[in-house]
C-alpha cells in the first residue's frame, strides 16, 4: 500500500496516465473506420458543414486540431502521439504541459468523432485531465517528497467523483422510472446493457432477490456514500473501498471499456493529502480554475430546473464546446428488452449473408466476450440504433453505404464480410429481439442466447445506379 501523499499522487498520475493511454490507443486501431476519408462519418465532411454553418466562429464551435488537416495520415497520428504523451505522463515528465496536449488533443478527437466519441466517460475523462493539467507546478519531472498536488485541484477532483455518482443515482429516482422505483433495474441490466459479456451471463442467472438486494446496495452507494467525500480522512478512506469495490462489480459484469478504471482514478483523490494554497502563481491559477469549474457546474445543474440569467447563458455557451464541464447520470431510464440488428447484404435481393460484429450480439452460439478496457465503437452505437429508427441515426445509413461500396477501414470494423470478392448490391437490416438462455439450454444447444425475429429494422438499400 502507498503510504506517503507523494506515492499516492504518483500513483493517480500514472493511473491517468494508463486510462489516456488506452482511449487513443483504442481508437488508434478503429478512427478510420469511423471518421477517415473512406469511414462512416467522415471529419472532413463534418469539419465542412460547420464551416459552412457558423463561418468565422467555427473554431470557437468545433475546436480541434483537424482544421490544420483532417488526413487519415494525421488522425491516425494524434490517437499515436496521445499514447506518446500517455507514456509522458506515466514517467511524470512536464506534467503540466504533457497534460495539456493530452487533453487538447483528446478534445479535438471527441470533436471530430461525432456520434462516436460522445459518450459520457469521454467527457469524464477531458474534465478529469482538464484539471490534471493544474495539479502540480511545471517542472522537468517530479521530485519525490518534493512536489506535493494542489489541494485545491484535489478537491475538484473530488467533486467531480461526488457528481459521477451521485448524479448517476439521482437521475434514476427523478426519471420515475418503474424498473428503478420498483427496484427491478439489475433484473434487466445485465441481459440489456450495450455489450455484456460471459459473466454478465452467468449473473443474469441469480435469483431475482439477489437482484433486488443489489439494487438497494446500488442506491446506497450512489446516493449516500458521496457525502463522505466532504466528511475528514476516516469517512473519506471508507468511501474509497466501498466506491472501488463498487466499480470493481461493474467491471466485472459488463464492458465499459476505460470508464471503470478512470472511476477508480478519481477515487484514489480521497487518499490524498496535497499541498495546501499559498502566494504562489500556481496557486492563483489553480483558484482561478476552482471559480471557473464550481461556477460552470453550478449553472448546468441548476440550468436542468431554472432559466439562467443571460450573462451566464452566453458564458456558458462559449465553454460547453471545449466539453470540460459536464453534467453526469448514467442509466437513468432501464431498458427491459434487447433489441439487436442484424446487417445482411445480397447480391440478388434473395439469398441474404450476415456481416458479423466482433463483440455486439450476433451468432446465438457465440459467447459473450470480454473487450474492456478497449471500446468498439461501432459496435456501441449499434446497441443506441437499436433503441430507436435508423431514420435517426444518420450514420446508420452511411455505414450501409460503406459495405455498398466495399470501405476497407469500415470491414476492417466488423468480424466477417461474407462478400470477399466484391461488395453486395443490397445491403438490408433485420431486427430481432435477443435473450440469454439458461444454463439447461445452454447445456443442451451450446448456445449463449435465443432470438426472436421481429421483422426488418431497415428497408433493402443499394446505391443508385
Amino acid at each position: 500500500m502507498y503510504n506517503t501523499a507523494m506515492d499516492i499522487s504518483r500513483l493517480f498520475l500514472r493511473a491517468m496516465a494508463v486510462v489516456y493511454f488506452t482511449a487513443f490507443g483504442s481508437l488508434a486501431v478503429q478512427i478510420l473506420g469511423l471518421v477517415g476519408s473512406e469511414g462512416i462519418l467522415p471529419a472532413g465532411k463534418f469539419l465542412q458543414n460547420v464551416k459552412a454553418y457558423y463561418g468565422p466562429v467555427s473554431f470557437g464551435q468545433a475546436p480541434t486540431l483537424f482544421w490544420v488537416s483532417h488526413s487519415d495520415w494525421f488522425l491516425a497520428a494524434v490517437c499515436w502521439a496521445g499514447c506518446g504523451l500517455a507514456v509522458m505522463l506515466f514517467l511524470g515528465i512536464l506534467v503540466p504541459v504533457t497534460a495539456f496536449g493530452l487533453w487538447a488533443m483528446y478534445l479535438s478527437l471527441t470533436v471530430v468523432g461525432q456520434d462516436f466519441l460522445g459518450f459520457q466517460w469521454d467527457n469524464l475523462l477531458l474534465e478529469s485531465g482538464f484539471l490534471l493539467i493544474f495539479l502540480y507546478p511545471l517542472r522537468l519531472s517530479l521530485q519525490r517528497n518534493a512536489d506535493l498536488p494542489s489541494v485545491i485541484i484535489i478537491w475538484l477532483l473530488r467533486w467531480v467523483l461526488f457528481r459521477l455518482m451521485f448524479s448517476s443515482g439521482l437521475v434514476k429516482i427523478l426519471s420515475h422510472d418503474p424498473a428503478w422505483w420498483q427496484l427491478e433495474g439489475l433484473t434487466h441490466h445485465y441481459l440489456t446493457q450495450p455489450l455484456p459479456h460471459v459473466l454478465s451471463w452467468y449473473v443474469h442467472q441469480l435469483p431475482d432477490g439477489f437482484h433486488k438486494l443489489s439494487c438497494v446496495g446500488m442506491f446506497v452507494v450512489e446516493l449516500v456514500v458521496p457525502f463522505a467525500i466532504f466528511f475528514g480522512r476516516p469517512a473519506r478512506q471508507l468511501a474509497f473501498w466501498i466506491l472501488i469495490l463498487f466499480q470493481l462489480l461493474i467491471l466485472l459484469t459488463g464492458n465499459y471499456t476505460f470508464f471503470n478504471i478512470l472511476s477508480m482514478a478519481l477515487c484514489l483523490t480521497l487518499l490524498l493529502d496535497g499541498r495546501r494554497p499559498s502566494v504562489s502563481a500556481h496557486d492563483a491559477v489553480a483558484a482561478a480554475v476552482a471559480l471557473i469549474v464550481c461556477g460552470m457546474t453550478t449553472a448546468l445543474m441548476l440550468g436542468r430546473h431554472m432559466a439562467m440569467p443571460e450573462p451566464v447563458r452566453a458564458v456558458v455557451q462559449v465553454l460547453s464546446p471545449l466539453r470540460t464541464f459536464n453534467n453526469y447520470g448514467l442509466f437513468a431510464v432501464m431498458t427491459t428488452q434487447r433489441r439487436e440488428i442484424i446487417i445482411e447484404g445480397s447480391h440478388d435481393g434473395r439469398t441474404w449473408l450476415a456481416y458479423e460484429f466482433y463483440w455486439k450480439p450476433g451468432d446465438v452460439a457465440r459467447m459473450p466476450q470480454w473487450v474492456q478496457p478497449h471500446q468498439p465503437r461501432l459496435d456501441w452505437q449499434m446497441w443506441f440504433a437499436a433503441l430507436g429508427s435508423y431514420e435517426r441515426n444518420l450514420w446508420f445509413t452511411n455505414l450501409a453505404e460503406r459495405l455498398l461500396t466495399g470501405s476497407k477501414p469500415v470491414l476492417a470494423l466488423l468480424k466477417t464480410n461474407p462478400f470477399k470478392d466484391h461488395p453486395p448490391r443490397f445491403i438490408r437490416s433485420s431486427f430481432y429481439d435477443y435473450r440469454f438462455t439458461d444454463p439447461g439450454v445452454q447445456g443442451r444447444t451450446k448456445e449463449w442466447w435465443q432470438r426472436q425475429s421481429l421483422g426488418l429494422y431497415s428497408p433493402v438499400m443499394s446505391l443508385k445506379e
